[in-house]
């Protein structure tokens, strides 16, 4: 599995008709939606907002396309190939399409978006996807800056830490060295 690292843009112009691609990673369906709102806010006038997405939960894996109004299965499924291709997860497509005047047909369409979320894909930035734990420890103050520095080592970051009488931290690291850094540090 992969994950978009870096987000990606593309733009291109078919038969008069604009067409702009944006990758971007999301972590859950209220990211995805904001992602929307953003572009939408971006593109008023725009005439279609056609998107896929992917996102691994607790349950398993979340996809869901939309085709904006346009013929069935002539955007958001094109779209939505190209994460599966790529295997990617915790990722949204969308395609923002203002309308040019010249009907491109379902095959023309099809194309159209596909190929535009393959070139926001290819200006994105891809890495392999870790799947990553939250852990909650509490060390004494003289392990607090060794245990930060070993999440950070290992592509993890701490999101909250409390000074009390001990450091209680919270962080997200891989889930593979989850089970050692609690080893390692204790789990309070």
């Amino acid at each position: 599995m992969q994950r978009i690292a870096q987000p990606g843009r593309a733009e291109q112009t078919i038969n008069k008709s604009r067409f702009i691609g944006a990758a971007e990673a999301c972590a859950d369906e209220r990211e995805v939606m904001a992602l929307f709102r953003r572009l939408a806010a971006e593109h008023p006038s725009a005439h279609h907002l056609a998107f896929a997405y992917r996102l691994k939960t607790p349950q398993g894996l979340l996809q869901r396309c939309h085709d904006a109004g346009e013929p069935s299965g002539t955007a958001g499924k094109p779209i939505l190939q190209h994460l599966e291709g790529k295997d990617l997860v915790n990722a949204c497509i969308a395609v923002v399409r203002y309308y040019g005047g010249i009907n491109l047909g379902t095959g023309g369409l099809a194309r159209a978006y596909g190929n535009t979320a393959r070139m926001a894909l290819e200006a994105a930035r891809l890495e392999p996807y870790v799947e990553m734990a939250k852990l909650r420890l509490t060390v004494d103050y003289g392990r607090w800056e060794p245990l930060a520095r070993e999440v950070e080592r290992l592509g993890g970051r701490v999101l909250d830490k409390d000074f009390g009488q001990r450091v209680t931290v919270l962080a997200v690291a891989p889930l593979a060295e989850a089970a050692a850094l609690r080893e390692r540090y204790g789990d309070g």
